[in-house]
């Protein structure tokens, strides 16, 4: 086992997420936990996932929709365990089982721990169906402890049309005895923007992208950016227990967090080496 008392960025194991994260538990623990789990599982989508050269990635294949469910809360009851105080855990799911996870999410941490539920949306050629396009993802957040939580607030360009009127000065915002909104009028103080929504718009990696690994189900490294930016702060740990093709990995140490992978896939872990350290074994 690698000793992660001396955690070198990034840091990648092969094996089931679950017995490894009892497994390297102390030693999380001893770091001072987590400050980001991001996890990011099959979609109980009852379908196997291939690399372009046909071998198998992982398969996400489940006997009913309570088998995934439980397996899903062994893992972010572990996860939970192994938060730091100010941590959170990000569980990344598809429309079809956020509504059961959430519940479930709620059960381990408590209602009280729910923190943001955000729409990632994208675009992506149409499928022939008689519905309305599925076009976004749902990121569930949870923290370990309420009101402690780690938090860097992220901002969003200005719209044109505030641009317009106010130019790039911080908006002031007068109201009378009533509480009402009389006057509005800027200072000289440059504003950062508009705070973050929940609604995030982020392109799908371009299957021509430099980005793009050949991993199947592979996100964007904006996507990953935000969550390691707002979440956590240089040095803190980030884990991503479904590592996939690293995109956790090499954001985290992109931007100075230490960082810890597990994957079961060996096709997940070759292709996550040969991204972070040109490891072609």
């Amino acid at each position: 086992m690698t000793d992660t008392s001396r955690l070198v960025t990034p840091t990648i194991f092969q094996g089931d997420n679950l017995s490894m994260l009892r497994e390297l538990a102390p030693w999380i623990l001893e770091l001072g936990g987590i400050s980001l789990a991001y996890l990011d599982p099959p979609f109980c989508s009852q379908r196997d996932y291939t690399m372009p050269d046909g071998a198998v990635a992982f398969g996400d294949r489940w006997a009913s929709m309570a088998d995934y469910v439980a397996a899903l809360r062994e893992r972010i009851f572990e996860l939970r365990e192994l938060l730091a105080p100010h941590g959170c855990l990000v569980l990344h799911v598809d429309p079809k089982t956020s509504h059961y996870l959430k519940v479930m999410g709620d059960e381990v941490f408590g209602p009280e721990c729910f923190a943001s539920e955000i729409v990632w949306r994208y675009r992506r050629w149409p499928s022939k169906t008689p519905n309305f396009q599925r076009v976004h993802d749902v990121l569930l957040r949870w923290v370990r402890m309420p009101g402690f939580q780690r938090w860097n607030q992220l901002y969003e360009p200005l719209a044109p049309s505030t641009l317009k009127t106010w130019g790039t000065g911080r908006q002031r915002a007068l109201f009378d005895d009533s509480g009402r909104r009389r006057l509005s009028s800027t200072d000289g103080t440059a504003s950062p923007g508009v705070s973050l929504g929940d609604v995030w718009e982020i392109p799908i990696i371009a299957p021509a992208s430099k980005e793009r690994t050949g991993y199947p189900t592979q996100k964007p490294e904006a996507l990953l950016e935000r969550l390691v930016l707002a979440c956590t702060d240089p040095g803190d740990l980030v884990l991503d227990p479904c590592m996939g093709s690293g995109t956790t990995l090499a954001v985290a140490a992109r931007l100075d967090r230490s960082a810890i992978g597990i994957d079961i896939s060996p096709e997940a872990v070759r292709v996550a080496r040969h991204r972070l350290f040109g490891d072609n074994q």
